[in-house]
């Protein structure tokens, strides 16, 4: 081992506090991050490790009392490393026993003096696996290295996962990055609730100074815009594969249970739902929208419902009528909606882009509506399945991405929505979740505990850091990694699809990105016939 690799020696430490080092004389305290991965060496086992913190020491209160003057460089030479030296805090993650080559969880704690070094390239190749089939996928590299992190997308794409981060951190581009591996490497394929139109053919810079490619661009046929503002996509240069609509009929007064906080409608608002539903069945919606104010005590009397809060259901509700993409024609609208489901299960990745100026009331709306639709259909492909055990009847696996997630997953909505059943049962539907959000404090506990990885970029709020330590193992260490993170390109990953927590620097989206997403990858049998069965 030579000088420049080791860090230090091991002086102290648990296996529940983790442990001490020694910095090394010959190295600088400046050069040692909080969330660099490092080795312990042990006499039979390597520690995968990273650090936690870094504090100033003293053997001699003296010193500390009467420091060196600036200009007397031999004393301070002279203390630094014996009177005074740096001691690095260090979390075992993994541990690889002389024996195998397999990582284990951390049970035990290496010997006093156990040399700590810089972890090299086959380190981060054991533990993370390389970018050399389609499950592993490169998403960055540790703090001062140039390795590539894998992340395990056949593991990531088995539960439902969130990435988390304040606004303006890089969640877009880390989302459109995780993305565009998945599509790549065809581990799932993906419905993604576009609600500011960044996924499809093109986004602006994190700057707003340029722009750069969308999955529609990166993978061609291999993916399909659908649009429910089709004027706003072809405004920014791209035609939809299709347009969406939605009718009256297809709203069901669950999906205005999501819209209770935004409408602010009260209980009882909720309750003349169900009298107007109980006299007008799946017409309920195009009645009320076609009543007039001044007609509502009269309708009110006739229904047995509170006039008042009828008058505010009429009131509020007649929001929907100037949404763009409300049609008359229920057949115009299952048809928009069948064909999401028929290019789903095609394999063909559909982003929805909602347009200009989208609210969240639509946003909410219709992301709900589409994904009830799609749990009944997978039900059914799956209980098909186990009935025929024909391989060719298993449904594809299927990824649900959705921002503004504490809007659909927040402790009162996460009961009542689809949403909330995805994340706590549907995985053995073949269905999962990609939540993004930068309020994770408002998704219910026990909803957020269920996430399977998380990757998360710069959090401030307190409540929010919590938030995404839910049901985390020694959430301590983690807490001290999220807290450095930088505000771009800096992510804390941990969770199912990692075998251990990392600090990186994600991939830049350049380039060199669009050119290794062009190389070959498994191609869905389906996506060569889309083209021409979309526009014949």
């Amino acid at each position: 081992m030579t000088s420049e690799t080791e860090l230090g020696l091991i002086t102290r430490g648990s296996l529940v506090e983790g442990l001490e080092m020694k910095l090394s004389p010959e190295r600088s305290i400046e050069e040692i991050k909080v969330g660099k991965f490092v080795v312990i060496e042990g006499l039979l086992h390597r520690f995968f490790s990273l650090i936690t913190n870094v504090r100033l020491d003293s053997s001699s209160p003296n010193a500390l009392t009467n420091p060196p003057s600036m200009d007397d460089e031999v004393m301070r030479s002279v203390l630094a490393g014996t009177s005074t030296y740096a001691t690095v805090e260090l979390r075992p993650m993994l541990t690889i026993h002389q024996n195998s080559n397999e990582p284990s969880t951390v049970k035990t704690v290496p010997p006093h003096f156990a040399q700590v070094k810089d972890a090299a390239e086959p380190d981060v190749s054991t533990i993370f696996g390389k970018e050399d089939n389609h499950t592993f996928f490169n998403i960055g590299t540790p703090i001062d290295m140039t390795t590539p992190v894998c992340l395990n997308l056949d593991k990531f794409v088995e539960r439902s996962n969130g990435i988390f981060g304040k606004t303006g951190s890089g969640k877009t581009f880390l989302t459109r990055l995780v993305l565009a591996g998945i599509i790549k490497n065809d581990r799932a394929v993906n419905l993604i609730f576009d609600m500011h139109n960044e996924y499809g053919w093109s986004a602006t810079t994190e700057g707003g100074e340029g722009f750069v490619k969308g999955l529609k661009q990166l993978f061609g046929d291999r993916v399909a815009i659908f649009s429910l503002d089709p004027d706003s996509t072809r405004k920014r240069g791209r035609s939809p594969d299709m347009s969406v609509y939605i009718s009256p009929e297809q709203i069901e007064i669950e999906d205005i249970f999501l819209l209770q906080e935004e409408l602010n409608l009260s209980a009882t608002a909720i309750e003349s739902a169900f009298a107007i539903y109980k006299e007008h069945r799946t017409r309920w919606l195009s009645e009320l929208l076609s009543w007039e104010q001044e007609d509502i005590p009269d309708i009110a009397k006739e229904l047995g419902a509170h006039s008042g809060s009828l008058g505010a259901l009429h009131r509020k509700l007649r929001r929907l009528k100037n949404l763009p993409f409300l049609v008359d024609s229920i057949k115009k609208a299952e048809d928009a909606i069948g064909e999401i489901i028929k290019n789903l299960e095609r394999g063909i990745n559909i982003v929805l882009e909602f347009g200009a100026g989208t609210q969240p009331m639509e946003y909410i709306l219709v992301a709900n509506m589409i994904t009830r639709r799609i749990y009944d259909r997978y039900i059914d492909k799956t209980e098909n399945y186990q009935s025929t055990q024909n391989p060719a009847d298993k449904p594809k696996h299927l990824m649900i991405t959705i921002e503004e997630a504490h809007k659909f997953l927040s402790p009162y909505a996460a009961k009542q929505t689809i949403f909330g059943t995805i994340a706590r049962e549907l995985r053995k539907y073949s269905v999962t979740m990609l939540v993004v959000d930068q309020r994770p404090s408002g998704i219910d506990d026990e909803i957020i505990s269920q996430i399977g990885t998380r990757l998360t970029t710069q959090l401030n709020d307190e409540k929010d850091i919590q938030a995404v330590l839910t049901g985390v193992h020694d959430p301590s260490a983690l807490r001290s990694l999220l807290s450095t993170l930088e505000s771009k390109q800096q992510v804390l990953l941990f969770g199912h699809a990692l075998p251990m927590p990392i600090q990186i620097k994600t991939r830049t989206y350049d380039e060199e990105f669009y050119k290794d997403m062009a190389s070959s990858g498994p191609q869905p049998e389906e996506a060569e016939k889309f083209k021409k069965e979309m526009y014949d």
